[in-house]
């Protein structure tokens, strides 16, 4: 076979040949008809975030029968990334004949502002051997990359360091933050959208908010990234919920975050408000103290009225312990401690533990059983299909928000039907004290 015959394929092989893994850099001299590797790397210096272009590209004197073995860029505190189409065939021109290869497109960002230096590594080249056809290899080695991550003049000052051409923040609460009752929840969802760079740089948002009575359930934040010709977007969302255990009263902070824009050159602030939050009841665990006035002075009538203050307080003393025991008891058999149970198991997302306190709740809820509700129902299938399906389908933080909504929902209908109760006690929480027994007067 004559050698332009064997060049012949030589196109059509390197389109066979991309498949891909990830690259390295610097021009290798020409020895015969050995491959030749080449890199191109022509700025050295970017704002932590923003990217860096390096171009590997491997030449044979005939064709690739398989793809190179590119070796790894991956390094603490850098993002290295393929582009779309980031790998296709070249050819070029050696010594009076053409030569095929493949080039690969890195773009390598910095994390955090510093020097980078990458060692020199090695491309494995796997090629037809002009003399027999046959496969050959070589090892190509690439040369060191030296480059640095500069923050911008002005923006010393930002920790962390974050940069990109748009920045927004949002903020959604579902619930009543501001009249919540013991088993009641808000959830709180903050979301980062970021174009210009990875929603990995996008640190924290939610601080913690320490409120009395409010017990605070976060979720695992939750990022995306898109890539449109180069271009990073993407989303960092963050979600928590409270969930009220008792009485208390504080707030939910404000969301703020400095970023630099690199359209303005100038330092920027996204932010979010924050809102109140307030629990009506009395404080969680709390147990009516005793009166000791009213002890005192019942049992200082009681000395008068019958001279019986030993016996007296021998009888008062286990009834005050006995009815405190018996208001605890009624409060964790209430309907709404098992809500608030299991709204604290959803918040969680504590599949396992779902289904026992729902069944609780299902007991002690008058009115129609909400297992039986169609959005409860669908709510628990798409959880079981997000965590134990094969294909992981179903979407498990929205199954979870439904399970939510649709708990609410059917508490509502449950205490919209409860039929109407006798009147309530003048004053439920006065202190409950015994009086000395008054004989009927005679007519």
């Amino acid at each position: 076979m004559s050698p332009a015959a064997r060049r012949l394929p030589a196109v059509l092989a390197c389109v066979i040949a991309l498949a891909g893994a990830v690259p390295l850099a610097v021009a290798q001299e020409k020895a015969g008809d050995a491959p030749i590797l080449e890199m191109t790397f022509e700025e050295t210096e970017t704002v932590p975030g923003q990217p860096l272009t390096l171009r590997l590209t491997v030449y044979v004197p005939t064709y690739l029968p398989r793809p190179p073995v590119w070796p790894s860029l991956e390094a603490p505190n850098l993002l290295v990334r393929l582009p779309e189409r980031s790998t296709g065939p070249v050819s070029k021109p050696i010594d009076g004949a053409t030569w095929a290869g493949v080039s690969r497109r890195y773009l390598i960002s910095p994390m955090v502002p510093g020097t980078f230096s990458l060692p020199p590594q090695e491309v494995m080249v796997t090629y037809a051997d002009p003399e027999t056809n046959q496969p050959a290899q070589a090892a190509l080695s690439t040369g060191a990359i030296t480059f640095r991550g500069v923050v911008p003049e002005g923006a010393e000052g930002l920790e962390p360091f974050l940069a990109a051409t748009s920045l927004s923040l949002d903020q959604e609460v579902e619930g009543e933050p501001g009249s919540m009752k013991p088993g009641d929840s808000v959830t709180r969802t903050v979301t980062a959208r970021i174009a210009g760079a990875s929603s990995m740089f996008v640190p924290d948002l939610l601080p913690d908010a320490v409120v009395p009575g409010v017990a605070a359930y976060p979720a695992e934040p939750v990022t995306t990234d898109r890539d449109e010709r180069g271009t990073l977007s993407g989303a960092r969302t963050e979600r928590v919920t409270y969930v009220a255990e008792g009485g208390g009263s504080g707030e939910a902070p404000a969301v703020s975050l400095d970023w630099y824009n690199l359209e303005s050159g100038r330092i920027e602030t996204a932010s979010v408000g924050g809102f109140p939050i307030a629990v009506d009841g009395p404080p969680a665990g709390h147990e009516t103290p005793r009166d000791w006035r009213a002890i005192v002075l019942a049992a200082g009538a009681a000395v008068l009225a019958f001279g019986l203050v030993a016996v007296a307080a021998a009888r008062l003393a286990p009834r005050i312990r006995r009815r405190l025991a018996a208001r605890r008891a009624d409060r964790l058999a209430s309907e709404a401690h098992a809500f608030g149970m299991l709204r604290a198991v959803v918040a969680r997302h504590d599949a396992p533990a779902v289904h026992g306190a729902l069944d609780l709740w299902a007991e002690r809820l008058e009115g129609a059983d909400p297992r039986t509700r169609p959005d409860v129902s669908a709510a628990l299938t798409a959880i079981g299909a997000a965590r134990y399906g094969r294909h992981g389908v179903a979407d498990e933080p929205a199954a979870w928000r439904a399970l939510s909504q649709a708990l609410d929902a059917a508490r509502r209908d449950a205490h919209r039907r409860r039929p109407a109760s006798a009147l309530p006690p003048l004053n439920p929480g006065a202190a409950v004290v015994p009086t000395p027994t008054a004989r009927p007067e005679a007519i």
